[in-house]
């Protein structure tokens, strides 16, 4: 999905409006193309977007890309007047794109999140840290009338290179926002969550993305041609990950690196860039921005903010809004999917915390005061809120526990009888992420209607009776269950989800049948053969009973008076992630044969969610 972003968010039509935009952009601006030479000598491709206006210096704002600084041709504008990054160019800021070493235009071998290298001895130890401050000090050497200020941002893939940026420590980058940032990808981010493999992001976006580039070029790589078009029964058909391997043959090197890289080893440790930012110094400002119902990289967001903030002594601030991946670029975060926020979220973060973020660092006008520490939104109330630290120092865990006949209490009531729910996971027929059929992976899923999967005997389900006051929550999920399996291994899906009163509805929305919506809060699965230790996974004792925990991403959700707290419990989320064959076996090179049937327990009293419980909360 995310080779699309930019297609995605500078796709809307052209209104008189943004005609006007575009034409004064284009009388206002010059563009230039230049070669910018790197230590080593490679030289990285970049677009140079300059304010005619000679009266007064300006600041820099830069993004470095993987996906292309396109269009190409020094008479051929980027349609920054689709969203509000006209904004920057209506207040002459010089506007910057650079293809990243290895990709486009750029010379040199890409490398993907290339690891950081903290001591560099030489002009060939170089990382994206040292190719942005060389472009840097290019930029600020050689563009006439810029004011020496320089700040980056980027969304997703770019919102990594953004982290690396802040690592770089050059003089004159004075603010860094990295807006969902790639950070982990075995953790959390893409590819993996709690080490299960996202196969489906993961092949369509290598299956293009991670084709060879032998010399620069401006030519899209071709994309997989899928020939089953629904993508739950393609990846089913297709079965074990060595036959999506075999689709894509040997030339995608890093597809090879996520099959014969399982665990989380050194390999995907020193990939990970929150190990690094105690190395950012205290006059890098960073803003990070992130979405709620993001897909990709939600994980990203919060974390990286939450590394900067115990590792870093710089000016840090966090906002998370309502949004799906980039949702806040797009000029409109009025609904995601089904579930609508009651106003345009996207242009009220544009104008009231992205713009004057950089607009006081680079430009040195107008306060910040208003930008707080944490700036959330709370869905379910359908409010901004800020704090003075992330999650709020008030919070109270406080446990929902899984009982019997379905129900869900905030009191155990534990019997002397041990007593379960049972449900048989079958790898032949796995549980589905999302209703319908879909092409490809949907966004909506993350806050979509879970009432397609309450229904199968693979699902359980538990959830309150009606609420009789507000419940808030506000930090990070904590999964305990206690299972057992027939068999050597198993994943682990819990679902938080919001059950809206059976009359509700939305004043002049009737698409969708909302009464009893049960909206999916947050959704994280777990391989349950890193139950212990994520570098040395452990099998099953078959039917011995386990403790499975594990951290979910932060909420920041209020459940209102009269709607029901859900969770469900599965062992498939298919096929957003890869089938697990139900054996401690290598799972990226398993045969089609080794998938097996398991049955499933999970124990009541000793099986709850821990909830973040924000007391008191207008």
């Amino acid at each position: 999905m995310r080779k699309f972003l930019w297609l995605l968010l500078l796709s809307p039509m052209i209104s008189f409006s943004q005609n006007s935009d575009s034409a004064w952009i284009v009388q206002h601006y010059i563009k230039k193309e230049v070669y910018i030479p790197m230590r080593d000598g490679v030289r990285l491709f970049t677009s140079i977007y300059i304010p005619k206006d000679s009266t007064e210096k300006h600041p820099i704002l830069m993004t470095r890309t993987p996906y292309s600084c396109a269009p190409y041709g020094e008479n051929e504008y980027r349609k920054f007047w689709r969203n509000h990054y006209k904004t920057y160019l209506k207040e002459n800021f010089i506007m910057v794109i650079q293809d990243v070493r290895g990709r486009w235009m750029s010379e040199g071998e890409f490398v993907n999140i290339r690891p950081y290298q903290p001591n560099k001895k030489n002009k060939t130890d170089i990382d994206e840290t040292s190719d942005t401050y060389d472009t840097i000090d290019w930029l600020i050497h050689n563009i006439d009338n810029n004011n020496g200020n320089v700040g980056i941002f980027g969304i997703s893939y770019p919102g990594f290179y953004t982290a690396m940026a802040a690592l770089s420590n050059h003089p004159a980058l004075k603010a860094v926002s990295p807006q969902a940032p790639v950070t982990d990808w075995f953790m959390g981010d893409d590819f993996h969550h709690n080490g299960a493999f996202f196969a489906m992001d993961a092949f369509a976006f290598y299956s293009s993305f991670g084709k060879p580039r032998p010399k620069p070029t401006t030519v899209s790589p071709t994309a997989f041609n899928y020939t089953i078009k629904d993508n739950y029964r393609f990846y089913l058909t297709t079965g074990a990950l060595p036959n999506l391997t075999r689709l894509l043959g040997d030339s995608i090197a890093f597809w090879n690196d996520l099959m014969n890289h399982p665990n989380y080893t050194t390999w995907w440790q020193e990939r990970n860039d929150r190990n690094f930012m105690q190395h950012i110094l205290p006059g890098t400002a960073s803003l990070v921005v992130g979405g709620l119902f993001d897909a990709e990289d939600c994980f990203g967001a919060w974390n990286l903010y939450k590394a900067i903030e115990s590792k870093a002594k710089n000016n840090n601030k966090l906002v998370m809004g309502p949004w799906y991946h980039g949702q806040w670029a797009s000029g409109d975060g009025s609904h995601l999917g089904n579930v609508y926020f009651n106003s345009n979220t996207a242009d009220w973060y544009a104008q009231h915390i992205e713009i004057p973020y950089f607009n006081y660092y680079l430009k040195g006008t107008r306060s910040i005061d208003s930008i707080a520490e944490a700036n959330i939104f709370f869905s379910g109330a359908n409010e901004w809120h800020q704090f003075s630290s992330w999650p709020p120092a008030n919070i109270q865990p406080q446990s929902i526990y899984l009982e019997k006949s379905g129900k869900l209490t905030f009191s155990s009531k534990k019997d002397k009888a041990i007593s379960f729910d049972e449900y048989i996971s079958d790898p032949a027929k796995p549980v589905p992420y999302t209703d319908g059929v879909h092409e490809y992976r949907t966004r909506e899923y993350m806050d979509d209607d879970q009432r397609f999967a309450a229904t199968r005997p693979d699902v359980l389900v538990y959830e309150t009776p009606p609420l009789e006051e507000d419940i808030t929550l506000a930090g990070p999920l904590t999964a305990h269950l206690k299972v057992s399996i027939s068999t050597t291994d198993a994943d682990f899906v819990v679902k938080l989800i919001d059950v809206f009163p059976e009359d509700f509805s939305y004043p002049n929305q009737n698409t969708y049948p909302m009464g009893g919506y049960e909206m999916l809060v947050r959704g994280e699965i777990m391989r349950g053969r890193f139950r212990n230790s994520f570098e040395k996974p452990e099998a099953f004792v078959p039917n011995i009973p386990t403790v499975i925990q594990y951290t979910m991403p932060d909420v920041a959700h209020t459940f209102k008076k009269g709607h029901k707290i859900m969770i469900q419990v599965q062992s498939s989320w298919f096929p957003l992630a890869d089938r697990n064959p139900q054996q401690f076996i290598d799972i990226y090179h398993a045969k089609n044969s080794d998938f097996k049937k398991a049955t499933i327990r999970v124990f009541h009293h000793d099986s709850y969610v821990q909830l973040p419980i924000l007391p008191n909360f207008k």
